[in-house]
């Protein structure tokens, strides 16, 4: 079994009110290999209390699955004989409401792009490679989020 951790550390700024709502959602997100990133709410979620620089929840779901799978798919790429010299995907997710005041990532479009050094998969192959990272990459199998690849 392996363990993942993530440090999360906000505190009220000076001059803030809590109790309005009148606060940044600016906050860090912390990993055990060292990074420190700026995270915030969503501008679309808590408007000008966001920090439109950092990123937000729903921005971090969507790229940990784009993330997932594109190293799944390399990893099945080269297993079949394939050499990907590069693997870009503009990744793109949708919010929206699953239930009265409940809200939900429900569809995440996976764009990839991927340049090939010597022989390219077939349209076939090239789709049965996707469907195969997509049932194996981890982040995929733990969440009820669609996910579209093409």
């Amino acid at each position: 079994m392996a363990k993942y951790v993530a440090r999360i550390a906000w505190a009220l700024r000076d001059g803030e009110d809590f109790a309005k709502g009148r606060y940044s959602r600016g906050h860090v997100v912390s990993f055990d290999g060292g990074l420190i990133m700026p995270a915030s709410a969503s501008p679309h979620v808590v408007g000008k209390w966001a920090v439109e620089e950092a990123v937000d929840p729903e921005e971090m779901f969507v790229a940990a699955l784009s993330n997932c799978h594109m190293l799944t798919f390399l990893h099945k790429a080269r297993l079949a004989g394939f050499v990907c010299t590069a693997y870009e995907d503009d990744a793109e997710g949708i919010m929206e409401e699953i239930a009265p005041g409940r809200m939900a990532v429900t569809k995440v479009w996976l764009k990839p792009k991927i340049t090939w050094q010597g022989d390219e998969p077939t349209a076939e192959v090239l789709s049965d490679l996707h469907h195969q990272a997509h049932e194996e990459c981890f982040i995929a199998n733990s969440v009820k989020t669609e996910v579209v690849v093409g």
